[in-house]
């Protein structure tokens, strides 16, 4: 019977890349997408019967409506027409046992950004006005 003949050191070394190049790909996971360069308002967190409209053909297609969240308040620019239910969005919230991160960012007003509304970007300088209950007395 013949003997198996004694692997060499390039032979262990080929061996051991090859094992570590296919372990290497097993564990490997695809890339992230790249995010939109649209700014887009976003779907309510929970499905409605609501769909919300951002399509637009110019500026003055866009405004900032209540879209609502599970807070409550959650303004985003969307079509002038288009449908909202922000009541609806914070009652299926509360049926599901949902929360939301509360807070959103000020809106100045909205563009029609490839055929989508956006807002814009904020104007340096700019302070928000005091809402009547924050003012000291």
């Amino acid at each position: 019977m013949a003997a198996c003949p004694e692997p060499d050191a390039a032979m262990l070394r080929s061996l051991l890349l090859l094992i570590a190049l296919l372990t290497a790909a097993a564990c490997s996971t695809p890339a992230a997408p790249a995010p939109q360069a649209v700014d887009p308002a976003p779907p309510p967190p929970t499905p409605s019967a609501v769909v919300i409209d951002q399509s637009c053909r110019s500026d003055a297609d866009c405004t900032v409506k209540d879209v609502g969240n599970c807070c409550g308040y959650y303004p985003a620019c969307v079509n002038v027409n288009s449908p909202t239910d922000p009541k609806g969005v914070q009652a299926s919230c509360q049926a599901r046992g949902m929360m939301s991160v509360c807070g959103f960012k000020e809106i100045s007003g909205c563009s029609c950004v490839q055929g989508k509304c956006a807002s814009n970007p904020p104007e340096a300088g700019t302070l928000r006005q005091p809402l009547q209950g924050d003012r000291q007395r």
